[in-house]
């Protein structure tokens, strides 16, 4: 995935997603940390083996983004564009080419239609699709060997209880509370898990501003969690980069929801106000939608069509919702193409040649985005035929990417120098 150059017109909106800058170093403490919010919650609310608090560091190699849970067998699965398994585990242990044909064949997975479609999740299978949530994947795994340890199960029933330990720890209410493990721990250590945030990205958004562009921050975090991040990525003075901020937006339902489904709310010491009937000036905002928000851009911008450029780093919550649901252009943060040694190509006959972005930068090493389980996020072989040279087929993650994003890119960084007015 490359990108050569990207157009921005003088009424072009240009919203910037908060997104957290990682190394090596704090990526994996960070995956520690959250997964040990969520084990911790199981082993003692839920009564799990106590074996899962103890965690090697080179067990994240488990976690790869565009993973598939499917729930009820216990199995993670990558897929290809097609819906065929290319590799699959039980738990932690990945499943040899013989176990894969015997399982899946070579044939579509049986909910491919339905996870395909809208990029969802359901109460059968879960996406793993951003670095949030991927330490639960490796949990999840742990749990379903427990399980097939002691129990020797079939079908499983842990989800429930894995879904309850994602709302203890990050339920809105839980950093004002010191609730969990996971908001203490960032609270009283942020330079031990966060980044702060390059020069060359900050000036680049000054000048978006001083050039007339209209930037929003969007964030589902709740609002005393997003002051405490931009503070100590972006300064005390975050608020003057933004000229509106929307935080516990719930995306994807931002974008997908009707403003009577869900209205924009004002803040009062991070406590929600009464609904909004319209949303008519810039400032800071709690929940809403991309309808009204889009109508308020009109306004700022006097202009019928506002362009709207969307930075995201999730493809469930960010860049398939607002491709699909609004339309704005979307430019996919993807770490990947730090680490992935295999290159694709994002040509296809259906995508006009203006739309495809090219990334002519060096390409760093960066090993821990590549599992080695698990493989190039991007491309892999069909099982059995590993030494065919055919056999090498995109992802079903890669086709996302060429499908809903305008563009790719491994970093802000990466485009800020570019981009500078």
């Amino acid at each position: 995935m490359q990108l050569s150059s990207i157009y921005l017109s003088p009424n072009t909106v240009c919203p910037f997603r908060q997104h957290v800058l990682s190394n090596h170093t704090t990526r994996i403490l960070l995956g520690q940390l959250i997964y040990d919010s969520f084990a911790q919650y199981l082993v003692t609310e839920k009564g799990y083996d106590e074996d899962l608090l103890t965690l090697a560091p080179d067990s994240l190699d488990f976690c790869c983004k565009g993973l598939v849970l499917d729930i009820e067998e216990g199995n993670f699965l990558k897929l290809a564009e097609d819906g065929t398994v290319l590799r699959a585990s039980h738990g932690t242990k990945s499943m040899t080419s013989e176990e894969l044909l015997e399982t899946f064949g070579r044939r579509e997975w049986k909910h491919f239609n339905t996870i395909s479609g809208m990029i969802s999740r359901s109460a059968q299978y879960y996406l793993y699709d951003n670095y949030f949530d991927l330490p639960g994947a490796l949990l999840c795994a742990r749990v379903v060997d427990s399980l097939d340890q002691h129990d020797d199960q079939k079908k499983y029933d842990f989800w429930k209880d894995m879904v309850a330990a994602i709302q203890h720890n990050y339920k809105i209410s839980a950093f004002k509370e010191d609730c969990g493990t996971y908001f203490p721990e960032v609270k009283n250590h942020p330079d031990k898990y966060l980044q702060r945030c390059p020069e060359s990205v900050k000036k680049w958004l000054k000048q978006l501003k001083s050039a007339g562009k209209i930037l929003l921050l969007i964030t589902s975090s709740h609002s005393d969690y997003c002051r405490l991040l931009c503070e100590h990525i972006l300064g005390n003075d975050f608020e003057e980069y933004f000229d509106i901020v929307i935080t516990n937006a719930l995306k994807p339902g931002f974008f997908s929801h009707t403003p009577n489904q869900r209205p924009f709310r004002t803040l009062e010491n991070d406590e929600e106000q009464e609904a909004l009937l319209s949303l008519d000036k810039p400032g800071w905002y709690s929940q809403g939608n991309a309808i009204q928000l889009y109508e308020l851009l009109k306004k700022m911008t006097g202009k019928l069509d506002p362009k709207v450029v969307y930075f995201g780093d999730s493809m469930h919550s960010d860049i398939f919702p607002a491709r699909h649901y609004s339309n704005w252009e979307t430019v996919f943060i993807l770490e990947e193409l730090l680490g992935d040694k295999v290159t694709v190509p994002v040509e296809t006959e259906s995508e006009p040649l203006e739309k495809k972005g090219k990334y002519e930068g060096h390409q760093l090493k960066a090993p821990y985005f590549v599992s080695k389980q698990w493989g190039s996020f991007f491309v892999d072989r069909l099982p059995g035929l590993e030494n065919a040279e055919e056999t090498l087929v995109r992802t079903w993650s890669c086709r996302c990417i060429t499908t809903y994003s305008t563009i790719a890119i491994p970093s802000l960084e990466a485009i800020a120098a570019h981009l500078s007015l």
